[in-house]
């Protein structure tokens, strides 16, 4: 683990460091962030809207309380009221609490989800005066959608053998608007209409559309993986974002064919982002918002691992290859 003392200095400069960890659901955004708060002292700020949420833990796919490594995590399952509206300035105003947490705790924050208008909000909107307060870095962790549905309808198919139709089941309210709250969670209202007609006698039909209902569930998380990966993009290439992008695909590869890919994530995932971070710490602020890739780009390093800086990011260049910044 980084030296807590350093962290601390790093953070107490002009500007406070946030690493903030991107990407489609699905893609291990909660593992990345967990090892690399293994490694830098850090606290964990969760910006996916529905896991703000209380209940519903398999649905929105929470990271359990055992799988924390006891890295502190904030705004997970905080907002008690099921149909209440957590709006992008309640996260903002909750967020900006929990950042100053942080830094006076002398860890570094990672905002972790995959909730982007959140993020664009906290930090493109003036009135919160992130930009003056606050150096981010990002990271991008980026699957090919064709590997990541596989990968999803999976998720799916476990997450009901977890108990995910149960959990519906004891949540289930009648008359309850699925517009608002938590019940906007894809397969809260996919599984809705299974659970209104189980207490019918033709097995041959709830057999069918309880299949239906599982279909809908992955087609409606596909969609959305997709759309939070054009979002990302958009925040890239028109605001000018400056986010290091690590490729996963060839993990998820790997799962979906049976084979060994946790060494693979270490070499491909972990340790690159870990090189980021490092850098990001170690070096003093420096814009991140804007700017060209190849603006300012100096070498700093040697050897088989030759380290750039540059005046908006910092990045790794690995086997003669600039990995991970700006690539599609």
């Amino acid at each position: 683990m980084a030296d807590p003392v350093h962290v601390c200095q790093t953070l107490s400069g002009k500007k406070k460091k946030v690493l903030v960890i991107m990407g489609s659901t699905g893609t291990g955004k909660s593992k990345l962030s967990i090892s690399l708060a293994s490694h830098f002292p850090s606290e964990i700020i969760n910006s996916d809207k529905i896991q703000v949420y209380k209940g519903f833990d398999i649905v929105t796919n929470k990271v359990p309380s055992s799988e924390r490594r006891g890295i502190p995590h904030h705004l997970l399952g905080v907002v008690d009221d099921a149909s209440a509206d957590f709006t992008s300035l309640d996260f903002c105003r909750h967020a900006l609490g929990t950042l100053a947490l942080a830094a006076r705790n002398g860890n570094l924050p990672i905002i972790v989800g995959g909730s982007n208008n959140y993020l664009k909000t906290l930090i493109q909107d003036p009135d919160h005066e992130f930009r003056a307060n606050y150096d981010c870095c990002f990271i991008w962790l980026d699957v090919s959608l064709p590997v990541l549905f596989n990968y999803i309808s999976k998720r799916v198919d476990e997450m009901l053998e977890a108990g995910l139709l149960d959990e519906i089941r004891e949540a289930f309210v009648p008359d309850a608007d699925y517009t608002r709250g938590v019940r906007r969670a894809i397969g809260v209202l996919e599984l809705d209409e299974y659970v209104r007609f189980e207490r019918e006698n033709n097995e041959a039909s709830k057999e069918e559309l309880l299949k239906a209902s599982i279909r809908r569930t992955k087609e409606n998380t596909h969609r959305l993986a997709e759309a939070q990966r054009e979002k990302i993009l958009k925040l890239r290439n028109e605001l000018g974002w400056e986010i290091n992008k690590i490729d996963a695909t060839q993990v998820f590869e790997a799962m979906e064919k049976g084979e060994e890919h946790e060494k693979l994530w270490e070499e491909i995932v972990f340790k690159p982002s870990f090189d980021i971070v490092k850098l990001f710490l170690e070096k003093p602020y420096k814009k991140n918002y804007g700017g060209h890739e190849n603006e300012g780009r100096r070498r700093i390093g040697s050897g088989g691992e030759k380290r750039w800086k540059r005046d908006s990011c910092y990045g790794i260049e690995i086997k003669g290859q600039f990995c991970p910044c700006h690539h599609s």
